[in-house]
């Protein structure tokens, strides 16, 4: 799950992870060490509590993703609706839900968000024609939600039919922008659907995962679609153990393809193709290895201001992706090691949690709605039920049925 500021350029990045971790680092910076930090489930409840109060709009049924990226001047809709997603996901699946009548109003109204702005103009997948794009963000994470919530019986009984149809437009028109020829997706790409272009990592896995969830959860999803996207994360790596930020993983190592500026993607590239047995535990060991090693660079970037500093190229916004990409890695590998790497990341995490209880990696403060919720999910990754995985079907298998997407699950009461 991720959202992300815009880029004018597209910078390739490598991610160095294992073998390469035995190269000379680069000086930290100074005060990378953070001191213990306690998180307590007191303290994640008044987390929780603040989380709903930060609902918008007149029916307080929004959390939007605020970046330095604007449509007519406005706060695009994608950032809209997946900021609101992950929220909704976020308060959903912290303890206690059941009997937080107050978290379920919430959750109720923002899945309703999801469901009907989708009709919003500037989500229309008939009208995307690349270019820099935003509103695979919200096919991504709209989809990602609603799949998960039906998987765990969490949609409201009122709201199961429409939540259906919802699932299946968002898992068509995101199917429908993947990238033409090589697969994949990514928000920044050449002018003109049909153009082909790079596929983003960091997008294209949040993509396959949102896909892995709905198939889950009974949508058909076309297997060449998520087949192609996965393959395209694997060309993704280098033969140095990275991944490149865009595209093919060859080329020049450049400071800006270093591993402090792309553990995320590393930890996201290794996690997705573990989960379609396309990974190792040794690859994504040495992701979060990599992750912990080089958290001080992510931290010398939180909430300030600009995109991409040097000498590693490191984003603001990379902070909570990386910290949720992380936790969901940790998860993946063999249940002995889990509990110091939990405590390794939760105590980064609290660190850097504000007085209020609240996260935020942006300069934004709307965007602390998306920051608490990344760090719940990433923290409360252990008690949940785990990602779904991706199965091919036998090579002799029946095509799907007409159109992407298509299929039902099933009324009110997955994820």
């Amino acid at each position: 799950m991720s959202m992300h500021a815009p880029f004018r350029r597209v910078l390739p990045a490598l991610i160095v992870i294992p073998a390469a971790l035995a190269q000379p680092a680069p000086v930290r910076p100074a005060g990378f060490e953070p001191p213990q930090a306690q998180l307590t489930p007191e303290s994640l409840d008044a987390s929780v509590r603040a989380l709903v109060g930060m609902a918008e709009g007149d029916a307080r049924d929004q959390w939007p993703y605020e970046g330095v990226y604007r449509v007519n001047r406005e706060i695009p809709v994608g950032y809209r609706i997946g900021g609101t997603a992950i929220v909704v996901e976020a308060l959903a699946q912290a303890p206690g839900y059941d009997a937080d009548e107050a978290r379920k109003a919430a959750v109720e109204r923002g899945l309703g968000f999801i469901i009907e702005t989708r009709a919003h103009p500037l989500m229309s997948e008939a009208d995307y024609d690349g270019g820099y794009d935003v509103r695979g963000w919200g096919y991504v994470h709209g989809l990602h939600t609603l799949a998960r919530l039906k998987r765990l019986g969490l949609i409201p009984a009122s709201l199961g039919a429409k939540a259906d149809e919802a699932a299946r437009w968002y898992a068509d028109a995101l199917q429908k922008i993947e990238i033409p020829g090589p697969g994949g997706w990514n928000y920044a790409r050449p002018a003109g659907r049909k153009n082909p272009g790079q596929p983003s990592p960091f997008m294209t896995g949040s993509a396959l995962r949102a896909l892995f969830e709905a198939k889950e959860a009974g949508y058909e999803i076309d297997p060449e679609v998520v087949e192609r996207g996965l393959s395209a994360l694997e060309r993704s790596r280098t033969d140095a153990g990275s991944v490149v930020y865009s595209g093919v993983g060859t080329g020049r190592v450049r400071p800006t393809d270093s591993t402090p500026g792309a553990v995320g993607r590393i930890l996201t590239v290794e996690a997705t193709l573990a989960l379609a047995g396309r990974s190792d535990t040794a690859r994504v060991r040495g992701a979060v290895d990599a992750f912990i090693v080089h958290w001080g660079w992510l931290e010398a970037r939180r909430a300030k201001p600009g995109t991409h500093e040097g000498p590693y190229a490191v984003a603001p916004y990379y902070f909570m992706f990386a910290h949720h990409a992380a936790a969901q890695a940790v998860e993946l590998l063999p249940v002995a090691e889990r509990a110091e790497y939990r405590r390794r990341i939760n105590n980064l995490l609290g660190s850097v949690r504000s007085e209020h209880g609240t996260w935020n990696d942006r300069v934004f403060a709307r965007s602390s709605g998306y920051g608490t919720a990344m760090a719940l999910l990433a923290i409360h990754a252990p008690t949940v039920k785990p990602p779904s995985r991706w199965t091919p079907a036998p090579a002799n298998a029946p095509a799907p049925g007409a159109g992407l997407g298509g299929g039902g699950g099933g009324g009110a009461g997955l994820p």
